[in-house]
Order: C-alpha cells, then structure tokens, then sequence
C-alpha cells in the first residue's frame, strides 16, 4: 500500500508538471518508465487518469481478495469457536459426571468390601462350627463305638458264663469243675472291673459281696473241707443271678448306647445340613461379592482414567481456544486496518481522478491538449452529477464497485457508463437470485443433517445399551458355565472316590465274610469231632456201684472241661453268624446307599449338563449379537462422523452466507437502488 501511496503522489507531481508544459510532461513520464509512442494521440493526463484507473481495479481485486480471505478465517474462528466452547462445556460436565461417579463407585467399592470381608468371616465361623461339631460328633462316635465293643464283648462273655452255670442252676459253686468255675470266675472278674462305673448302682451291696467272695475263693479253698467261713459261700444259683443280672444291665445299656448315638448321629447330620446349606449360600454370596467387587473396581479405574483423559483433552482444548481468541482477534484487528487503510487509499486515487477529470480540469485539458474534443458543459454536469451520486453511494456502502463506476462515470463515455451499470444492475440480481438459492440449500442441508445426526445418535445410544446388555450376559454366562462346569467335575470327583470307597469296603465286606464262613466251617468241624467223641451217652458217667475191684487200672475219664470247650465253640460259631449277617446287612446298605448317590449324583450332571448346553447356546447367539451390534456400532460412529465432517464444510461454506444474509441483501439491493438512480440522471441528461 505505501508503494501504490507513492505512485498516487508521483501521478499527482506528475500533472502539476503538465499543467506548466506537454513538453515537460513528457519527459517526466519517460524518466519514470511510463514511456508513451511518439504516435500516441492521446493527451498525457489521459495516461495518467487510466493508471490510476488501474490501480482502483487492482484495490478492488485485492479488497474482495482480502474479503474472501476474510470470510474464510471468520468461518473458521466462528466454526471452531463453537465446537470447542462446546468441547469445553462438555468436558466440563463429563468431569463433573465422573466426578461424581468416582465417589459413588468409591462408596460402593468399600460398601462391597465390607459385606464381602463379613461373609468371609460368617463363612469361617460357620466351617469352623461345622467343624468342630464333626469332630465331637466323631469322638462321640468313637467312644460310642469302643463302648458298644467293650459291651458286646462282655455280653458275649456273661452269657457264656451263664451257659455254663444253667448246667448246674441250684447247686454249689463247690460242685462245678474247676476249668469251668475258673471260666466263670475270670468272666465275672472282667466284667465287674471293665464296667465298675456301670455296676455300681445295679448292684446291691449284698451282690457286690457274694461276688467278691466268689471272686476271692481260690480251687484249694472249695476243695477243703468247709469252714465256718466258707460256710458263707455262694451257691451257683446266687451267681447265676448276679450275672443275669448284669447281663440284662449290659442289654438295656447297649441298647441306651445305640439309641443315643443314632440320635446324636441324627443331630449331627440335620446340623451339619444346616450348616451346609448356609456354608453354600455364604460361598454363593462371596463370588457374586467377589465378582461385584472385582466389576465395581474395574469401572472405578476405568472411571478414573476416563476423568484424567477427560481433563486432559479439556486442557488441550482451553489451550486450543485461548489460542484461536487470539488469532480471531489479531485477524479483526488486521481486517478492519487493512480495509480503513485501503479505503483511505481508494479514496485518495478516487480525489486524485476527480481532480484529473472534473469539468474545469477537462475543459483545461482539452484547451491545452486537444480543443477539439470539447464536449458540452450540459452533458459534462449530468456525468458530474451521476458520478457525484455514485461516489456518495459508494462511501455510504463502502463499495469498491460503485467507487470505481463513479470514476468510470467521470471518465467514459454515456454508452459505455450506462452499459456498465446495466451489466452491474443485472450482476448484482444474478449474485441476489444465487445468494437466495444458497440460503434455501444450506438450511435444507443443516435441517438434514440434524435430523440424520439426531437419528444417527440415538441409534448410536441404543446400541450402546445393546452391546452393555450383551456383553454383561455374555459374562453372566460364562460364569454361570465355569460354575456348573466346576459342580460337574466336583460331582464326578465324589462320584469316583464314593466308587473307590465302594470297591473298597466290598472288598472288605469279601474278605469278612469269607473269614467268618471259614471260621464256622472250621468251628463245626472241631464241634463235630468233639461231639462224636464226648456226646456218647455214659461213656463217660459210667461208675461201679459194686465192690471195688482188684488194684489195676484207674478208671478212664473223660476230660471234665470238654462241655465247656463245646458250648463256647458252639457261641463263638453263633456270634460269626451274626457277625456274617450284621456284615451282610451293612454291605446291603451301603450298596443301595451307594447306588442312590450314583443315582443322583448321575441326574446332577446330566441336569447340569443340560444347562450347560442352553447357556452354551445362550451364549453364543449373545456372542453373534454382540458381533452385529459392535459392527452396527461401528458403522453408525463412521456415519456420525461423514455427518460431522459434512457438517464442518456446511460451515465453511454457508456461515458467511447465513449471518450476513440479510446484511448482503439490503446492501445490495441499496447498490443495485444507486445505480438505477445514477441510470436515471444519466438517461435524463
């Protein structure tokens, strides 16, 4: 602009100079490069009014160059303004959302631990009660056990003994063979020390001492002769009495034993059921606690970074707008000198043609350069005046175009002016007409964009919730699949040890009863050689009544403790018996025990299988779901930006057109208004 300052005050000396001489002007123009033909017919003042004709073309080019460049960086501040301002507030309440979120994940997190460190500790204290529990009811067990042992034993024994002593019911303890009193003598001896506590309140003080001293008489001390001390001897029928006795004591206490430990083992299993129900719903508890844990920490992170990305991209983008406020404002700033120092400049060229063409000036130049082209002084006020309207017109618009045609008024001719306004008139309806269109087009564009966004959007959203949904089925599934997964392969882990301990115990239950069979076979093999021998009638009781005979052989007796070696061959043959029936009774029972648990254990897996399968299907028809939903949310996210991006260019495109619409049209409808009025002063000249 200083350069074309320069050239306008040059031009300006230039003509002081030809005022004074055509010679001198002429020379001047040569020294400057302005080199005219010699043939040239043209005044010199008519070169320099074209040169500063060009310069206002060459200003006008440059202003409406300025204002595109304008416009476009005005679009761009606008657009850019808006989309971060909103970024920033957005940003803002995204912080604010997760702020909240945080806290309330926060809450949640501990609330979670807490109720989770409380089932743990519920569960411990019940399996620790369970527990302890199962160890008293397997000590009791055990004591109830050794004690049914110890009873049975001593049973056995006392009827054993009784046998013996129903052979000789009334008569002395004198009478009995000593194996079979000393028999009788241990069993009683046993009893009375292994049971004290038992016997001591069924036994009275009376029985306690017939039995002390049948306990205390030695063999020596029945085979002598009596004494007044042993006058006091017990008959065999008190002893007998005193071990029936006992015997149904030992009964009823075994009985009492077995009754209470089928209680006691009845108690124990509906507690441990209990506690077994109420161990598996604490553990139920505890992984939905654990996996709500694990789910609530991980949004908790998630949540966090989201915040730190949030507050990092919102600093970049308050960097970014302070930034473009700047530049914006530096860009007005810029705008508005340039177009001030431009119009002073147009203005100076405009005077400086004014000057160069008005009408003392051209009646002066034509005197001086070519008297011939004199025109009239009417036509020359009527193109002073039109060009005075134009050049009003053209500073109250700020309008290069009317500025320029104001000049063009002074200088051309009335055909040429007038064709000019014309092709300006017309020019200005066509840009009206296409100003209108645009506006039409644009507002159709945003209104569908929006519409397409607002659409896209809430596709957008609902797929969203879609893929949340899938994905939190997908993953109930598949922990409701490992769970089953884990109860199948547990079950089937009980089902082969029950199957080991099932073998197992027929195994033993084999060898038992083969011993006991075994044992029976040999018993009643011994019983019958026995039988054979010593059940011979009077081949043992045979005495002579007669004289005694001559001195020789002693008479042959049958050993005396034979009976008692039958009858306890013959009880321990009864007790394998009922030992075999008892082991044939149990192996029963744990056979069909074993069965049932098959049973069911088989139905629970099948059951369980069942469901694995549909919750396999369940899963993978929400796997497929979730492919198309996560492929839907994909395209959506692609259109919303086509939409986005169509939108940015709407922008560029359309915001100078939209917020200066009516600005525009006024303007050029008062342009279009000043040329038909100079038309008019024209065409009335």
């Amino acid at each position: 602009m200083a350069i074309r300052s320069a050239q306008v005050a040059f031009l300006l000396a230039l003509f002081a100079c030809s005022s004074s001489s055509a010679f001198g002007v002429s020379s001047s123009l040569g020294a400057t490069s302005l080199a005219l033909s010699s043939a040239d017919k043209n005044r010199p003042v008519s070169k320099v009014t074209a040169l500063l004709k060009d310069m206002l073309k060459q200003l006008e080019k440059e202003a409406e160059e300025d204002e595109e460049i304008y416009d476009k960086m005005a679009c761009w501040c606008e657009t850019n303004d808006k989309e971060k301002t909103q970024s920033v507030k957005d940003a803002q309440a995204r912080i604010e959302d997760l702020t909240t979120q945080i806290e309330e994940l926060t809450a949640n997190s501990a609330q979670v631990d807490t109720e989770l460190k409380n089932y743990e500790g519920e569960l411990a204290s019940d399996q620790k009660a369970l527990d302890k529990s199962t160890a008293l009811w397997q000590k009791q067990t055990s004591e109830s056990n050794e004690e049914e042992k110890d009873l049975l034993g001593s049973i056995s024994a006392l009827k054993a003994a009784i046998t013996i002593l129903k052979k000789h019911q009334g008569s002395s303890l004198l009478q009995l063979r000593s194996s079979r009193r000393s028999t009788v003598a241990s069993t009683l001896r046993t009893v009375m020390a292994k049971h004290a506590k038992l016997l001591k309140g069924s036994l009275t003080p009376s029985q306690r001492r017939s039995a002390m001293s049948f306990l205390q008489a030695d063999g020596d001390y029945f085979d002598a002769a009596p004494t007044f001390k042993q006058s006091y001897a017990p008959q065999s029928g008190e002893i007998f009495g005193i071990l029936t006795q006992m015997l149904e004591t030992f009964e009823a206490n075994l009985a009492t034993t077995v009754k209470e430990e089928k209680e006691n083992t009845q108690s124990y299993q509906d507690l441990k059921s209990a506690k077994t129900t109420q161990i598996n719903s604490e553990e139920k508890q505890i992984d939905k606690k654990t996996q709500q844990l694990a789910d609530t920490n991980e949004k908790l992170a998630q949540a966090k970074e989201d915040l730190a990305d949030t507050k990092a991209s919102l600093a970049k983008d308050e960097e970014f707008l302070a930034m473009l406020k700047e530049k914006c404002s530096m860009t007005d700033s810029e705008w508005n000198e340039r177009q001030k120092t431009r119009q002073q400049e147009m203005e100076a060229v405009s005077k400086a043609l004014a000057v160069l063409s008005g009408d003392d000036a051209h009646d002066l130049f034509t005197k001086t350069f070519n008297p011939s082209l004199l025109q009239t002084a009417s036509r020359g006020s009527s193109k002073a005046q039109a060009s005075q309207w134009l050049a009003t017109a053209a500073r109250r618009l700020s309008s290069p175009r009317l500025s320029l045609l104001a000049t063009r008024v002074r200088l051309d001719a009335f055909t040429k002016v007038k064709a000019a306004i014309n092709e300006m008139i017309a020019q200005l309806g066509k840009e009206k007409a296409e100003e209108f269109k645009k506006k039409d087009w644009c507002e159709d564009e945003f209104n569908t964009n929006t519409l397409q966004t607002q659409k896209k959007e809430r596709t957008k959203t609902e797929v969203l919730a879609q893929i949340e949904d899938l994905e939190s089925t997908v993953k109930q599934l598949t922990g409701a699949m490992d769970n089953l997964k884990s109860e199948v392969k547990e079950m089937e882990i009980q089902r082969k040890r029950a199957g080991e301990d099932r073998e197992k115990a027929n195994k033993d239950f084999q060898t038992t009863v083969a011993d006991q069979r075994a044992t029976q076979k040999l018993l009643k093999a011994a019983l019958t050689i026995l039988d054979d021998f010593y059940g011979k009638k009077g081949a043992a009781l045979l005495q002579n009544d007669g004289p005694a005979p001559p001195a020789g052989f002693d008479a042959y007796k049958k050993n005396s403790a034979s009976g008692d070696v039958m009858s306890m061959i013959e009880k321990i043959i009864q007790d394998a018996k009922t030992l075999e029936a008892e082991a044939v009774r149990s192996e029963e029972d744990a056979q069909k025990a074993y069965e049932d648990f098959v049973k069911e254990t088989n139905g629970s897996i099948e059951a369980k299988g069942k469901q694995i399968v549909n919750k396999s299907e369940e899963k993978a028809k929400a796997e497929g779901e979730l492919v198309e939903a996560k492929k839907s949310k994909d395209a959506t996210t692609l259109e919303l930006e086509q939409l986005a991006n169509y939108k940015a260019q709407l922008h560029q495109s359309c915001d100078f057109v939209l917020k200066n619409f009516d600005v525009r049209q006024t303007a050029r409808d008062e342009e279009v208004s000043a040329l038909k009025q100079a038309l008019a002063i024209l065409s009335g000249a």
